[in-house]
């Protein structure tokens, strides 16, 4: 039975934790679910409420924060809020499934921290800050600020990648797919 695990994926901006997030989903279908994150942030692109993110106002973020809503929180980035409901977790569990994370590292050690052996961390590395940086430009969704902001938090994140359960390098995609599927399914078959 899965219910009551979680599965914490965390990285600085870019390192390619999504993809590998939406890799295990496509791998493990019937043993984990995917957490939607709440932000308070404007929606993106094509991104869909219910489906990238749970999307609120300012007011209604710090309304759920007050009502105690949220497993953790944060204010990311100066105004924009990012949240792991406990509805959401709840509802997955519900279903006999593990959650699975893909969620900045502040909120992955949070939520680490709170489940202890009933979570899995793992931090994504990329191969250096260069090719970060280049995974962002080259992603055509952030301005020049806003790149440069995320390298200098991705600086500050990188220092932390020890106090998660294992780290996987992202240098060759393939190679970290093989080395989460095989750390995932370690955790869940314990």
């Amino acid at each position: 039975m899965e219910s009551g695990k979680l599965i914490i994926f965390s990285a600085p901006s870019g390192s390619g934790k999504t993809t590998i997030v939406r890799h295990l989903l496509s791998k493990f279908p019937h043993r984990i679910e995917f957490s939607i994150s709440a932000t308070s942030r404007q929606k993106r692109g094509v991104e869909e409420n219910g489906k990238d993110y749970y999307y609120f106002t300012h007011e209604e973020f710090k309304q759920k924060i007050a009502n105690n809503e949220f497993l953790e929180w944060e204010e990311v980035y100066a105004g924009a809020y990012y949240g792991t409901l406990r509805s959401e977790v709840e509802r997955i569990w519900a279903k006999g499934k593990a959650v699975i994370f893909d969620i900045d590292v502040e909120g992955g050690l949070n939520l680490k921290n709170q489940f202890k052996d009933k979570a899995l961390s793992v931090f994504v590395m990329p191969p250096s800050i260069k090719i970060l940086e280049e995974r962002l430009r080259s992603r055509s969704t952030d301005s020049p600020e806003s790149i440069a902001r995320r390298v200098a938090k991705a600086e500050k994140e990188l220092k932390t990648a020890e106090l998660f359960d294992c780290f996987i390098l992202n240098e060759v995609l393939e190679e970290a797919f093989e080395k989460a599927e095989s750390v995932v399914e370690q955790f869940l078959n314990k």
